[in-house]
């Protein structure tokens, strides 16, 4: 196949890497110019993905039209808040032979409260939409590590066996899904998750506190996605639970580092931190957006609440743990 990768952060990078091993002709078109320049000529993204080179053959681009020239799939790979915004720009140059978008994309776009796949729905709505999600740390894709994943579309069935068969190889297993709407929210609400539970670490509360916190985080994360039309059994899977353990509690995980230094040093900190850095955490843009959403649909949401607190209304940290555990008694 041939497939445009849009955005050139660590997540597309590693795809681009990941599909080339798979025999596919990829192209990643990074935002920037000179990123795209840097790229070509060292064959590294320094930034994003350091000490991981590019393939010769994967082909870097910066001007969206000639990329996306004759592509059968075009992958989105930037930040959720840029989706619309990089959709519409490229509106123009997707080519007749696409048959298929792909985000990458995790979080809802602020305003609308969105899902990736509505966004591109409404840019692109003769074409089908898809999206990837689970336990996908870059670096160890990029590096061919095991790893499990969920691919949910609108897709004809012979397109979407085909994208499984395409994008998987012995190190990358792919599983199909029709539930989009579980497996986009899935990816999306375990940054706020992973951040509640670096909180925990970060204040030293133990095992115990993390695996109480992330198993009701289940829990709330089933109910969020039942009130959009989703299964709960998705949450359960890779995009819910895969992707909830590996964020929650790797250290390589942006959205755990924001929460632990919001543990130890708290929330002001924190913020100076993440706005030194280079990386989004999406955890942070998440809590915003899904905090409106669940208020909207009357979705009992007390972790989420309680994040939304320490992280933007200047809650302690301290305050919210009680608030939690003080909650009425019921059954579970």
């Amino acid at each position: 196949m041939t497939i445009a990768i849009l955005g050139a952060g660590a997540w597309g990078s590693a795809m681009a890497i990941h599909l080339n091993r798979c025999g596919q002709r990829v192209t990643l078109v990074p935002r920037r110019l000179e990123q795209a320049l840097e790229i070509a000529g060292t064959r590294e993204n320094r930034v994003y993905l350091p000490g991981v080179p590019f393939p010769r053959d994967v082909q870097i681009a910066h001007v969206p039209a000639p990329a996306l020239a004759e592509c059968d799939a075009v992958i989105f790979a930037c930040p959720s808040k840029a989706l619309r915004e990089t959709a519409e720009r490229v509106k123009a140059a997707i080519s007749p032979r696409t048959r298929i978008l792909i985000s990458l994309c995790k979080g809802l776009e602020a305003g609308t409260l969105l899902r990736p796949e509505q966004v591109l729905r409404q840019v692109f709505p003769s074409l089908s939409c898809g999206v990837i999600s689970g336990p996908t740390n870059a670096a160890e894709v990029a590096a061919g590590f095991p790893v499990a994943v969920v691919f949910a579309s609108d897709a004809p069935a012979e397109l979407a066996e085909k994208i499984q068969s395409e994008f998987s190889d012995a190190s990358f297993r792919i599983y199909r899904s029709s539930d989009v709407v579980g497996v986009e929210l899935g990816g999306a609400l375990k940054n706020i998750y992973a951040i509640a539970a670096g909180i925990c670490d970060g204040m030293r509360l133990g095992a115990n506190a993390r695996a109480s916190l992330l198993t009701r985080a289940l829990a709330e994360m089933g109910r969020i996605v039942e009130a959009e039309g989703g299964n709960v059994e998705t949450v359960r899977g890779l995009s819910g639970m895969g992707d909830l353990v590996a964020t929650a509690t790797a250290d390589w995980s942006r959205n755990r580092a924001f929460g632990l230094e919001i543990g130890r040093r708290g929330i002001d900190a924190a913020l100076q931190k993440i706005s030194a850095g280079k990386s989004v955490v999406e955890g942070y843009y998440a809590t915003k957006n899904f905090h409106e959403y669940a208020k909207n649909a009357g979705v009992p949401a007390p972790i989420l609440e309680c994040v939304h607190g320490i992280v933007f209304r200047g809650v302690k940290p301290a305050d919210g743990i009680t608030a939690l555990m003080t909650r009425d008694l019921k059954a579970e």
